[in-house]
């Protein structure tokens, strides 16, 4: 009896082609977004706080109370974490202005003494004049008035996040009864889904406990030092956070640059001492193991994220980025069964490759 010894079939098309027709509608998909993302932003937004506040509706449930009861519930709590979330960015950009605008004076003197140290070191004309350019006080005044501008387009993009709350958290109670109606046969995607929401969670409790230490350490620190308005820049520490690898950065800036108005170079350097110690031990070697174990995600790809959708979607991108992420990932690759790599090099600790059987003897 001859053996069948013809060759296996040949894939229909080649590995190298079918990587770059992915890459390709990968391109046009993010362009789609892109071009969308004053819609596609705040609708993002309105679904990570409907899934935050989701599990306020089950005590509710469990005592018997209508369901209409349970979706008031969350959004109304919904809606307090926007106004709040709101109120401070406001209250922190209005001190800064005015602080800006107190100090002036100040400012200006402080920046001419740093250019006569610039110019005692030897640098050049062109130098002087580029670090005066950037330092000029009424640039920064410009540059917190495109701050506040750009704060004001975030709460009028947020008007339609009010809207889309109110639809998202009526369709999850709905949505809730799905396993019970389509039984196993929907039952991963299900699991899949419940997984994605316990994931951004967990991320956002994990963020922001540890931005709560974070602003309180920073906020006394900076009473102590005697920069002005040091619970301000404790709230800017605590939103910031929520920013992942680069939000210390943000909430860093204003405190420096009045700290350097008050006080000098001293005190500057102090702030920025404080301000990188307390982060690189709390947001640096201890958050991280945090978050990875809340939501699986490597390192790498957390920090990729923020510029990745910052760039696609906007401000509303830095502060969204691992929930965009952890969506990206369940909808593509946890479907698939031979994406178990990529999901793997995404930090997934789940993903584990099938182990083969192995033949009896």
């Amino acid at each position: 009896m001859k053996r069948d010894v013809s060759p296996p079939p040949q894939p229909l098309m080649p590995p190298g082609l079918r990587v770059l027709l992915v890459l390709a509608t990968t391109v046009v998909a993010l362009a789609g977004v892109y071009f969308a993302r004053e819609l596609i932003g705040p609708l993002a937004l309105a679904v990570v706080l409907v899934v935050i506040c989701e599990p306020v509706r089950r005590p509710l449930e469990r005592r018997g109370w209508p369901r209409w009861t349970g979706t008031t519930a969350v959004i109304v709590v919904a809606y307090l974490v926007l106004a709040g979330m709101g109120l401070l960015l406001w209250v922190a950009g209005v001190q800064f202005a005015r602080l800006v605008a107190e100090y002036l004076d100040q400012l200006r003197g402080s920046l001419d003494g740093f250019l006569a140290w610039l110019q005692s070191v030897g640098l050049d004309e062109e130098a002087t004049d580029a670090a005066a350019s950037v330092l000029d006080p009424q640039a920064i005044v410009g540059l917190v008035s495109r701050l506040g501008g750009t704060v004001v387009a975030v709460l009028t993009a947020l008007f339609f996040v009010v809207s889309y709350i109110i639809f998202m958290a009526a369709d999850a109670a709905r949505y809730r009864d799905a396993e019970r109606v389509f039984g196993p046969a929907r039952r991963p995607v299900l699991g899949r889904i419940r997984r994605l929401n316990t994931g951004i969670r967990r991320y956002y409790i994990v963020n922001a406990s540890f931005g709560a230490v974070v602003a309180i350490i920073d906020g006394l620190a900076l009473w102590a030092l005697g920069v002005p308005a040091p619970i301000v820049w404790a709230v800017l520490a605590f939103v910031t956070n929520f920013i992942p690898n680069i939000g210390f950065v943000l909430g860093l800036i204003p405190p420096a640059v009045l700290a350097f108005v008050v006080g000098g170079w001293p005190l500057l350097l102090a702030v920025i001492a404080i301000y990188c110690v307390v982060n690189v031990v709390l947001q640096v070697l201890v958050q991280p193991k945090f978050v990875s174990d809340a939501v699986d995600l490597s390192l790498t790809l957390s920090f990729f994220s923020v510029i990745f959708w910052t760039f696609i979607i906007g401000p509303l991108g830095a502060i969204l980025s691992i929930p965009l992420t952890l969506f990206v990932r369940a909808l593509i690759l946890e479907g698939d069964p031979g994406a178990v790599w990529l999901r793997w090099l995404s930090g997934d600790r789940t993903a584990t490759p099938a182990r083969e059987p192995v033949p009896r003897a």
